[in-house]
């Protein structure tokens, strides 16, 4: 008995190692495919809007503080993760302040318009862009002195650089949002007020400004 079971053991054994081997020739070896990465494509031309906060940098009294609200337009290449860029925006803005007795004597600055032309250079976490910004900074800004109700405005364009720092967020196909700091600093300027005072050196002008904004890319 012991005989005849270890033969039918071994002709069973036998006939189910061809089929087996047979089985897994038919079946060909098939790579898993590679896990599919999401690269959102931050190239092309970008068009938008953006708003903000600018304050100067100083303390005490005629401290310049205020809004501002405008476009942007810009241009990216990328480069693997890498992202270079260039960058203008302009905005009108309502940044000043006033010194003095109203009325009697005081003098007011306003800054009415003011603009950059930067450079970027950020890093692509597919839809987030991390960046540095950098470049050319100008200001429209007008003062207006007043002597027991005589009143006299100047007027000048500054120029100067600014710096600063940011992120972009794809946040849908085409459209992203974004929120950064600058800071700006103009060159002074001198300012004549006929009839009251002339000869008045504005000094620098520093301003810490955040701002944010939504961009359509084409």
């Amino acid at each position: 008995m012991k005989k005849i079971l270890l033969t039918t053991t071994a002709l069973i054994a036998l006939g189910i190692a061809p089929a087996a081997a047979a089985d897994l020739a038919a079946r060909p070896y098939t790579k898993a495919p590679p896990m599919a990465v999401a690269i959102n494509n931050w190239s092309g031309f970008y068009i938008g809007a953006m708003g903000g906060y600018a304050q100067e940098n100083s303390d005490g009294l005629g401290t310049l503080s205020g809004g501002f609200a405008g476009g942007t337009a810009g241009y990216n290449w990328q480069m693997g993760n890498v992202v270079l860029g260039i960058e203008a925006d302009a905005a009108w803005a309502d940044v000043g302040a006033t010194v003095g007795i109203v009325g009697l004597a005081s003098v007011s600055d306003k800054i009415r318009d003011m603009g950059t032309v930067r450079g970027r250079v950020g890093y692509a976490f597919d839809q987030v862009l991390v960046y540095g910004t950098g470049g050319y900074a100008w200001a429209d800004n007008r003062m207006t002195a007043t002597l027991l109700g005589l009143s006299a405005s100047d007027s000048h364009f500054h120029s100067g650089w600014t710096v600063g720092a940011g992120v972009e967020v794809m946040f849908a196909p085409k459209w992203s949002v974004k929120a950064e700091y600058l800071y700006r600093s103009f060159q002074g300027e001198t300012y004549n007020f006929p009839g009251i005072v002339v000869g008045v050196a504005s000094g620098t002008l520093n301003l810490n400004s955040v701002q944010v904004g939504v961009n359509y890319h084409f």
